[in-house]
């Protein structure tokens, strides 16, 4: 069985740990400093040694802010889209003795686990991952996408966990103080996905046999847990589903680790 954490998550950094019992854990994006993210492991009692990956879903600063430190210490390989590997690369952000591996729309086998990266809608080259466990469970994630394309249906049907962005209550930020060219970017097709749209997608995850759900990348300036929460009540009370699937919203400034979820 294989473990889904959040070490931090949200506008100002987001990075995840997946971890098998046997064969090391992989690294989801590091948004915030090297020093940040080594302390969050070691709250978890996880050595860097055994880091056997890090996937990285897409080139913005809060995706992958502490890499350039941590790569230069720690050779760990890079898995990601071929374009965001080589904008990591032509930045000197992943060294040259570092591997990289291109697996959009493939599937590698990382520490014991079938990665396969698909892509999200996002305004640079972007990619979510579905992760197996051989003989076990499935699960899905996608942090930054402006839309729910037909890719990022196929890939988080059928998982036993989803995370999924819930980044902006849309009043929120029609309402709050960021310049109109910002607001119609986070509401474009390529920009974020608010509340509605994930919390509908959540109720009909969990309608199709989705046991558990851990919420994404809340904007500190317009969002709320409280407001991603409400949202998902609002679907399941639409759709008549009534089984409450297990359920954590990541809260944007924790650096702490959240709550273990199994898959």
């Amino acid at each position: 069985m294989a473990i889904f954490t959040t070490l931090y998550s949200g506008s100002s950094g987001n990075c995840a740990v997946v971890k098998t019992n046997e064969k090391g854990y992989l690294l989801i994006d590091m948004g915030k400093s090297c020093r940040i993210t080594l302390n969050a492991l070691k709250e978890m009692g996880l050595s860097v040694r055994d880091c056997q990956g890090i996937l990285v879903t897409h080139e913005h600063s809060d995706h992958v802010k502490g890499l350039d430190t941590f790569l230069k210490h720690y050779n760990v390989p890079v898995f990601s889209g071929a374009d965001t590997l080589d904008m990591l690369q032509s930045r000197g952000t992943i060294p040259p003795m570092v591997e990289s591996v291109a697996i959009q729309g493939r599937t590698e086998e990382i520490a014991g686990l079938r990665v396969t990266a698909f892509p999200t809608s996002h305004d640079v080259p972007c990619v979510g991952f579905r992760i197996e466990e051989a003989g076990g469970g499935a699960m899905a994630y996608a942090s930054d996408l402006g839309t729910l394309t037909p890719a990022v249906h196929e890939n988080l049907s059928g998982c036993d966990l989803v995370a999924l962005e819930a980044n902006y209550d849309l009043q929120r930020l029609r309402y709050g103080p960021y310049p109109g060219y910002l607001k119609a970017r986070i509401e474009s097709r390529r920009g974020h996905l608010d509340n509605r749209e994930c919390a509908a997608k959540v109720a009909e995850l969990a309608a199709a046999g989705c046991q558990k759900f851990s919420l994404l990348h809340l904007s500190q300036e317009n969002n709320a847990p409280e407001l991603a929460l409400e949202a998902v009540a609002d679907a399941f009370r639409a759709t008549g589903f009534t089984p409450a699937p297990a359920l954590t919203v990541q809260a944007q400034e924790r650096n702490a680790v959240s709550r273990a979820m199994e898959f």
